[in-house]
């Protein structure tokens, strides 16, 4: 089976990094987890985080956390530093509270590791992802992660502030 892929650093690479999720009726402490790098959920992180903890000490495998949109940054604001990739989950385009995840995350929390938004991410979303603190996507199904390449350079120049460039255009100017 191939890798999946995921846009970095404004290139295709793979990946291998795997998501786990819940089966219906499933509790966050029965799951089973995989060998390799896990990308896992909250409820899995509470249920779980000595093991997980261990495993990233004793094994050296890497360890994410991946955020849905309803879920609260401040549940793991003490434990930011233990991840190596914090995802935040895009159910459907039209869904944009991961955008305001993201700037948590950067902002007010100071998370600097990889920032990933996977689920049902499009060509059109990735410049305006990127400019909230992104820097990683996992493009949705059914849609070419190599024409989603060229959205980066979509727009030759921001006129506001954001996380990936702090001063606004005009202050740029001035300097």
């Amino acid at each position: 089976m191939a890798n999946k892929q995921i846009i970095k650093e404004r290139r295709l690479q793979d990946d291998a990094w795997k998501i786990v999720t819940l089966v219906d009726g499933e509790a966050p402490f029965d799951v089973c987890l995989p060998v390799g790098p896990l990308l896992v959920p909250i409820s899995v992180w509470k249920a779980k985080k000595s093991c997980l903890i261990a495993r990233e000490y004793e094994h050296g495998t890497p360890l994410g956390i991946w955020l849905s949109p309803g879920d609260d940054v401040a549940e793991i604001a003490n434990d930011i530093d233990d991840f190596t990739v914090i995802a935040v989950h895009f159910p459907k385009a039209a869904d944009g509270r991961g955008f305001s995840t993201a700037r948590l995350l950067r902002e007010r929390h100071g998370y600097d590791g990889e920032l990933r938004a996977f689920g049902d991410i499009g060509r059109d979303q990735l410049f305006y992802l990127k400019r909230v603190g992104f820097d990683a996507f996992v493009i949705g199904e059914g849609r070419s992660a190599e024409e989603a390449l060229a959205a980066f350079d979509d727009f030759p120049e921001v006129y506001q502030a954001s996380t990936d460039q702090p001063d606004p255009l005009f202050r740029r100017r001035v300097a």
